[in-house]
C-alpha cells in the first residue's frame, strides 16, 4: 500500500509540544519529509537543542507515523532550527557555545563568517525565539521546584538521595495515589524496572527492562541512580559499586539501583518512615540549590526571603519522616496458602 505525505502529516498532528500546546506540524517542526516504499523518514527542528522533551516528542512521533497502513520503518532525525540555519550556510559551531547566551552567541556566530544583512536579521530572529524557549523552560522548572518545596508529601521524597525536584514531581504527577501499588514490586513493575520475560509455550526468553513501563519514570530514576553511583557516598552508592565490580556491567549495576529507589519511593509515600532528627550537609546542598531554582522572583510571589523558606522546608522535613534505605536488605517472599479447589472442599463436604 503506497504511504501518502498527507497521511504522514496528518498523523504527526496527534504529537503536541507540551509548551506551545500546538501540534509540531502547525508549527512547522517537520522538515525533509521523504517516503519511499514503505520506509518514512523526516526531521523534526526544534527551537533549542537543549529541549527538556525532544526525546519523548521523536518517540511519540515515530509511534504516530508506525501506526499507519503500508509503513515498515520509521526514521526521526532531531535538530535545533539555529544550528540547522548555520549548518546550511557552512558553519558549525563549538560543543561549548551557549546559543542561549546573546552576547557569547552572537560574537561567536560573527567570527564564523561573513554575514549579509539579510542573513544576520534572519539569525537574530532565531536567536530571539532561542531565548524565549530557554525562559519558558526555566519558567516551568521554578515552578516545579516551589510546587515540590511547598508540598510536604512531595518534599519527602527530596530525602532519598538522588531525588531532586524534577523526580520527585514527575513521581507525584504519574503515580498518583500510591494506595493502588499494594505492593513495591508493583511500582517498579509499573515504572518498567523488572526484567522482561516470556516462558509462555515451550520456549523461555528473559532480557532487559526496556520495552515495557513507564518510560519517562524509568529514565529519571536511572538517570538517578547514575548521579548517585557517580558522586554519591550513601549506602546505596556503595552497593551499586560493589555490584558494578562483581558484574562488570554499568547498565546493570544502574538499574539495579534504580530498582531499589523505586523501592524506597513506595515507602516513602505509603508513610512507613522513621523521624528525620537533624538535617545533615547533602539535605541542606539539595534544599539550597532548589530554592536556588525557584530564584528571587519566585521567592517575592510566596512573600517569603531565602532564609525563611529554607528554615520552613528544614521544619517540614523534620516534621516528616525519613524512610532509611538498607541495599542489602533481602527480599523474603510469602508462603503460599493452600485453598480448597472447590466449594464442596472448602465446606468439608469431600
Amino acid at each position: 500500500m503506497q504511504v501518502e505525505q498527507d497521511a504522514v502529516l496528518a498523523a504527526l498532528k496527534v504529537v503536541r509540544d507540551p509548551d506551545l500546546q500546538r501540534d509540531i506540524v502547525s508549527l512547522g517542526f517537520i522538515k525533509e519529509l521523504t517516503i519511499d516504499d514503505g520506509r518514512v523518514s523526516f526531521t523534526i527542528e526544534l527551537t533549542t537543542p537543549a529541549c527538556p522533551v525532544k526525546d519523548q516528542l521523536r518517540d511519540q512521533a515515530r509511534a504516530a507515523v508506525m501506526q499507519l497502513p503500508g509503513v515498515s520503518r520509521v526514521d526521526v532525525q532531531m535538530s535545533a532550527r539555529v544550528r540547522s540555519y548555520l549548518s546550511d550556510n557552512g558553519v558549525r559551531l563549538k560543543k561549548d557555545t551557549h546559543l542561549t547566551k546573546p552576547a557569547e552567541a552572537q560574537e561567536h556566530i560573527r567570527k564564523a563568517r561573513e554575514w549579509s544583512s539579510h542573513q544576520w536579521q534572519v539569525i537574530e530572529g532565531l536567536l530571539m525565539e532561542l531565548r524565549h524557549a530557554e525562559e519558558q523552560r526555566r519558567h516551568w522548572r521554578r515552578l516545579i521546584a516551589q510546587e515540590v518545596l511547598t508540598d510536604p508529601e512531595l518534599l519527602a521524597l527530596v530525602r532519598l538521595c538522588g531525588v531532586r525536584e524534577m523526580i520527585a514531581f514527575a513521581l507525584g504527577a504519574f503515580v498518583g495515589d500510591i494506595k493502588r501499588f499494594s505492593e513495591p514490586k508493583k511500582l517498579v513493575k509499573y515504572i518498567g524496572l523488572n526484567p522482561a520475560f516470556d516462558d509462555s509455550g515451550a520456549t523461555e526468553w528473559s532480557g532487559g527492562i526496556g520495552g515495557h513501563g513507564h518510560k519517562d519514570l524509568r529514565c529519571l530514576l536511572i538517570e538517578g541512580a547514575q548521579a548517585i553511583l557517580r558522586c554519591s557516598k550513601s549506602p546505596l552508592a556503595q552497593w551499586g559499586k560493589k555490584l558494578l565490580a562483581r558484574k562488570g556491567s554499568l547498565n546493570l549495576a544502574v538499574c539495579a539501583m534504580a530498582r531499589k529507589l523505586a523501592v524506597a519511593v513506595w515507602y516513602l509515600m505509603m508513610g512507613r518512615w522513621t523521624t528525620l532528627e537533624e538535617i545533615d550537609a547533602s539535605l541542606r546542598l539539595k534544599v539550597g540549590k532548589m530554592i536556588s531554582q525557584v530564584g528571587p522572583a519566585g521567592l517575592k510571589h510566596l512573600h517569603k526571603t531565602r532564609e525563611t523558606f529554607r528554615e520552613e522546608i528544614f521544619q517540614s522535613l523534620k516534621t516528616g519522616k525519613e524512610y532509611v534505605l538498607d541495599p542489602d536488605k533481602k527480599f523474603t517472599p510469602k508462603v503460599p496458602i493452600k485453598r480448597p479447589s472447590t466449594l464442596a472442599q472448602e465446606y468439608g463436604l469431600r
